[in-house]
């Protein structure tokens, strides 16, 4: 038996692994898996249509002095513990107005008792800062540190959110260092829809009236929403899209033509769509539009009980309670069950004199 286990020790040690090499993978199929001081974490976030990434390893307090102590001033830090800290970007940002491109980077700080430089580094796989070599610095800033309540365990996160801008903050100890992080979100969402739009998208109304909307919604690149708009009608002429395209001409200055379109979506569009336009209208402060769409809706469908409900709202926003009453228990009538106790309750107000919308 030992002269057995002798040869096929002799064996392993002439495989292709050397003896440390196989000491150190029969540690890893061996190794535990235990808590460690200071836990991984992740936090994500999403500006516009950019998605931001932070990994890193969370380490306590536990009664100690932190800045200027445990973490030195004026010395290159992990930000963090352990691994390199990562910061990721899907696409080119500003960080504190100074570009950056996107990418994944080591995110390291200076930290200082009145300010702080935050080091973005091509390095990605250091362990910590111990091999940090400023020759990879991307893009170095400064920052000044913010007094802030107890953070035991320190931790990123993401304040003051807009679909162009982020804050990150690190928060530790009493302390919080902001990063603004802004993003050109109008330019990279414009670039996005063309792309896709080469896609399978191009094919079907969907695509190209989601795009003409999103201009329309945030106020932006009118002239080309219009051709996407008359693009989704060409693939198929609906209500959707023929509003879509109104509301654009309404934007641009053509009202004659943005009514006659209007007409035109309104003779195809069902009961729905019609409630759902009318309350657009009332959401834009037009009223009376919004009144006209609500009776014509009432009119071509009077068998769906919700268009009483539109009726209603477009009589309460002009002041005209009684005849909005009058409409409501129209639809009270014909509400389903579930419906019913909620609709009761827009009488009661109606019948107080009361606007509903």
């Amino acid at each position: 038996m030992k002269r057995h286990a002798v040869i096929v020790g002799l064996a392993v040690l002439g495989s292709g692994l050397g003896f440390h090499d196989q000491l150190n993978a029969q540690q890893q199929t061996l190794g535990l898996t235990l808590p460690l001081a200071s836990p991984r974490a992740e936090v994500a976030q999403v500006v516009g249509v950019t998605e931001i990434d932070i990994t890193y390893h969370r380490p306590a307090v536990n009664e100690r002095e932190i800045w200027g102590g445990l973490v030195p001033y004026d010395q290159i830090w992990r930000s963090g513990a352990n691994e390199n800290t990562l910061i990721s970007f899907s696409t080119d940002v500003t960080v504190e107005g100074q570009p950056l491109a996107a990418g994944t980077y080591g995110l390291h700080s200076v930290p200082g008792e009145s300010e702080w430089q935050v080091v973005f580094s091509s390095d990605i796989t250091a362990w910590g800062s111990f091999s940090y070599n400023e020759e990879n610095d991307v893009l170095r800033i400064t920052v000044q540190p913010e007094a802030a309540p107890h953070e035991e365990r320190m931790t990123f996160a993401f304040d003051d959110v807009t679909n162009e801008s982020a804050t990150i903050a690190l928060r530790w100890e009493k302390l919080r260092l902001p990063v603004k992080i802004e993003v050109d979100t109008e330019t990279l969402a414009l670039d996005s829809i063309r792309e896709q739009l080469k896609g399978l998208s191009q094919f079907f109304w969907m695509g190209w009236n989601q795009a003409a909307n999103y201009c329309l919604t945030n106020e932006v690149n009118y002239e080309e929403a219009l051709e996407w708009a008359e693009s989704s009608i060409q693939a198929e002429e609906r209500f959707e899209n023929l509003s879509t395209k109104a509301q654009l001409l309404e934007k641009t200055g053509d009202s004659a033509q943005s009514a006659e379109i209007m007409v035109k979506a309104l003779d195809i569009g069902n009961a729905g769509q019609l409630h759902q336009y009318g309350r657009q209208l009332l959401t834009q402060d037009q009223k009376e539009e919004a009144l006209a769409v609500f009776q014509r809706n009432a009119e071509q469908n009077s068998d769906a009980w919700f268009v009483g409900v539109g009726l209603a709202r477009g009589y309460s926003a002009l002041g005209e309670y009684d005849k909005a009453a009058e409409s409501m228990k129209v639809a009270l009538e014909k509400a389903p069950e579930n419906q019913k106790a909620y609709i009761q309750s827009l009488v009661d107000r109606l019948e107080s004199q009361e606007d509903i919308n």
